[in-house]
């Protein structure tokens, strides 16, 4: 399960550390092998253990290609998905088109996700951040979320 945002740095090859508390759940669950692709919603990238994201992939790979939105969804979120590893420090190497679609550079943010880690650019964070609080406060929250009590 992961949980949580941590505001961490990427070097100038696309090498980050993994925060030792996802770290510990990665190596676990996965021997460290993840995979990494896009998120079509959003401009951040998805992050899941090797064994979820198989889970994944056959579920995508199940829908009717033959519908032309879903053809276009598997070619986007297949195409990009990306095998990753944990090397001894604990880092990844995330490829080039994964860093220019999520605009990833220095400062990045990791948000837990509870079966996957999502990553951000720090600055598209915020905005994404701030936009939802602001939504939140204006009180249009979905009927989905209005049995849930925190």
């Amino acid at each position: 399960m992961f949980r949580g945002v941590q505001h961490i740095n990427m070097d100038s090859k696309g090498r980050m550390a993994i925060p030792s508390r996802q770290r510990e759940s990665l190596l676990t669950k996965c021997a460290g092998q993840v995979v990494a692709t896009i998120d079509t919603q959003s401009p951040c990238l998805a992050l899941y253990p090797l064994p979820e994201w198989e889970r994944i992939e056959n579920e995508v790979q199940a829908l009717p290609a033959l519908n032309p939105a879903v053809k276009r969804f598997q070619r986007l979120v297949l195409g990009y998905a990306s095998d990753l590893e944990l090397d001894g420090s604990g880092r990844v190497l995330l490829p080039q088109s994964l860093r220019d679609y999520a605009k990833l550079d220095k400062k990045v943010v990791l948000v837990g996700q509870g079966n996957k880690l999502e990553l951000w650019s720090e600055e598209l964070w915020i905005a994404e951040r701030e936009a939802a609080l602001a939504v939140e406060m204006d009180g249009d929250v979905p009927v989905e979320l209005m049995s849930l009590t925190l």
